[in-house]
C-alpha cells in the first residue's frame, strides 16, 4: 500500500542534489577511465620472452587478427590465442619470442654484436603487433573510403545523365 501524503510533507529542492550528481557523474566516469586501462592484464608465470595476455571484452576477431599480425614478426616464435569459456567475453593470447637464441643466430649471420637488449620481448611483440593491426586498420579504412567514394560518384553521374 502507498505511503499516503500529508500536507506537512515538503517538496525538496533539486538545487541540494544537483552537486552530487555531478559528483556521481564525475566518480562514474573515472571507474570506466580505470576500467579501460585493465583490458590488457599479463598472466601470471611470465618471462621476459613468453607471457600470455588475458584481454577483457575481446573475442575472435581481435585474437585471429592480433595472432596474424603478431606472427609477421620474425623475432616471434609462436603465438597462439584461446577463448577460455564462451560465456565469458575474455581472450588470452600467448606470445614466445627467440629471445637470446635468436640474436646468437642473427649475429652469426650479419656479424653484428648483440646483447639481451637487441632481443624482443613478449611485451614489444604485442606492442609491434598491436601497431602493425591498426596500421592495416587504416588501410582497410582508407581503400573503402575511396572506393565508396568513387561509387556514390558514378552513382551520381547515372542519376544526372
Amino acid at each position: 500500500m502507498p505511503a499516503s501524503v500529508h500536507s506537512q510533507d515538503q517538496d525538496q529542492s533539486m538545487m541540494d542534489t544537483a552537486p552530487q550528481e555531478l559528483e556521481q557523474q564525475q566518480d562514474y566516469e573515472q571507474e570506466e577511465f580505470e576500467l579501460e586501462e585493465k583490458r590488457i592484464v599479463v598472466l601470471p608465470g611470465a618471462t621476459e620472452t613468453a607471457a600470455s595476455f588475458q584481454f577483457e571484452g575481446e573475442g575472435h576477431t581481435l585474437g585471429n587478427a592480433l595472432r596474424y599480425a603478431i606472427m609477421k614478426n620474425p623475432e616471434v616464435e609462436f603465438c597462439g590465442y584461446t577463448i577460455p569459456h564462451p560465456s565469458e567475453a575474455k581472450m588470452n593470447l600467448r606470445i614466445q619470442t627467440y629471445g637470446m637464441y635468436f640474436c646468437h643466430t642473427l649475429a652469426r649471420f650479419d656479424g653484428a654484436d648483440r646483447n639481451i637488449a637487441d632481443s624482443t620481448t613478449a611485451v614489444e611483440a604485442l606492442e609491434k603487433g598491436l601497431e602493425a593491426l591498426m596500421d592495416l586498420c587504416d588501410v582497410v579504412t582508407d581503400k573503402f573510403t575511396s572506393a565508396r567514394d568513387a561509387f556514390n560518384a558514378a552513382q551520381a553521374d547515372k542519376m544526372t545523365s
